[in-house]
């Protein structure tokens, strides 16, 4: 397994390992797949420009994905968020999801970020536990933070300081 930040040349893995993570789990992002799906080469790289993302390969195959958004106002440049995660099924419990936030981590320390802040479903206890393992507090609670289907899903607001 080998993880390694993507670049504008790597634009069909994000788009392969971001599709499949947004039909795969459909309730715990912010996006449809429908809302990547038809978008234009021009609009993927736009969209990796924003942040800085790490793939695991499994060979020539993207199996995890995770990428960190910074802040751009100055007074807020020392905050990034933590966004797009996904380990695929076969995946998970390997340690991949703990190798790719060790690497986010390490990169954006050495980019001068201090704190990582994210959100995950509350009713996905098994990432709630992953970051509670990793060290992230909980802050906050986003009641209704995302709705799918129709049905309201509360959000778990959570923070990491990584430098003093």
């Amino acid at each position: 397994m080998m993880i390694r930040k993507l670049g504008k040349a790597d634009v069909d893995i994000f788009k392969s390992i971001r599709l499949e993570a947004l039909r795969c789990a459909p309730e715990s992002y912010a996006s449809h797949a429908h809302d990547w799906e038809d978008l234009s080469e021009q609009d993927w790289l736009l969209r990796m420009a924003d942040c800085t993302i790490f793939v695991a390969m499994k060979g020539d195959e993207p199996v995890g994905i995770m990428a960190l958004l910074p802040n751009r106002p100055s007074k807020m440049a020392h905050r990034a968020t933590i966004i797009m995660v996904y380990v695929r099924k076969s995946e998970r419990g390997s340690g991949l999801a703990d190798a790719l936030l060790a690497m986010m981590t390490e990169d954006a320390r050495k980019n001068g970020i201090s704190q990582l802040e994210l959100a995950v479903s509350a009713e996905n206890p098994a990432a709630v536990r992953f970051y509670h393992k990793a060290g992230f507090s909980d802050i906050g609670l986003m009641l209704a933070g995302l709705r799918h289907n129709g049905r309201d899903i509360d959000e778990i607001m959570m923070v990491r300081r990584i430098a003093d």
